[in-house]
């Protein structure tokens, strides 16, 4: 089966995403006084200070080993640790999904090199990756021209964040726009707006968004109301809920769930509950998926 000329344009764009990590060069921080996560590549994580740096390893003075030697060959990542990632003296390292709750985004975005690739149900494919502090670029596709022909649904996902006080205040402003590879469907998308408050473990996000077809847009927005409040170390709870007005009726979608934060893969297990007017009859789809993140920050 031949395919789709549209479809090898996005594993090029997904490739080129991926293609600049090769290039990264961990930088390390003469700053003394920045407190650091140093991971090694036999999956060893050190969080302390930089005290020397020689030409083939740093001595690093921690908090549980004291001051230990890590050969520069050996570092897989270093990040530079905040404030709010020691929790009750427990380090709390990044989740990848915190630009994000099931689907929907938030007013945070990914950091410079930082990206991953996401997973939903299996069909459902996605690479997100920051191209700047302030804009993440994401592609997406459901394959079904594996199973069932040519006509695949693609689309791309820009979205540009404002801090507004950092750790507290964040906006987003970006949109799903997507056409159909095989087919003449034409295009469809959101473009959307997003105001975040709390932190990227613990938030609450006001979205509001204007769904198209072709070149109709939808008369009324469509409101969103998610938040996640992360519980420990590997642990969030979350919820991602829209309000629909279709007319006639207001159409409800919620959600709630639990986010697993692991240092390779996030896995998100979840009821998608929809309800239509005030005489819907309750029922809930469960929603699973994954994500791997790739790449490290860039300074």
């Amino acid at each position: 089966m031949k395919m789709p000329r549209q479809f090898a344009l996005l594993a090029c764009l997904a490739f080129a995403a991926f293609n600049p990590l090769a290039a990264q060069e961990i930088k390390i921080p003469t700053d003394t006084s920045q407190l650091v996560s140093i991971e090694t590549k036999d999956d060893n994580t050190f969080i302390g200070y930089i005290r020397q740096i020689e030409m083939d390893h740093i001595l690093v003075q921690t908090d549980k080993f004291g001051q230990i030697k890590i050969q520069k060959k050996d570092i897989r990542a270093l990040r530079s640790v905040e404030q709010n990632q020691i929790v009750e003296g427990e380090f709390w390292s990044t989740d990848a999904n915190s630009t994000r709750y099931l689907f929907g985004p938030n007013g945070y975005g990914l950091r410079k090199g930082e990206g991953y690739y996401q997973n939903t149900w299996i069909f459902f494919n996605q690479v997100s990756y920051g191209i700047t502090d302030n804009f993440t670029l994401g592609v997406g596709v459901i394959p079904l021209f594996i199973f069932a022909g040519e006509a695949s649904p693609v689309w791309i996902t820009p979205k540009l964040t404002i801090p507004i006080k950092k750790d507290q205040i964040n906006l987003g402003v970006g949109g799903l726009f997507a056409t159909v590879i095989g087919d003449e469907a034409g295009s469809f998308g959101v473009a959307y707006g997003q105001i975040t408050f709390g932190s990227r473990d613990r938030n609450i996000n006001l979205g509001l968004g204007y769904g198209y077809a072709g070149d109709s847009w939808a008369n009324t927005p469509t409101i969103s109301i998610s938040g996640i409040y992360r519980t420990g170390r590997k642990f969030a709870l979350l919820s991602e809920n829209y309000l629909f007005d279709t007319g006639d009726n207001n159409f409800v979608l919620s959600s709630i769930g639990g986010r697993f934060i692991g240092k390779h893969v996030s896995i998100d297990a979840a009821l998608v509950i929809p309800t239509v007017g005030t005489d819907g009859e309750f029922f809930a789809i469960p929603w699973l998926g994954l994500t791997v993140p790739f790449g490290r920050a860039v300074d």
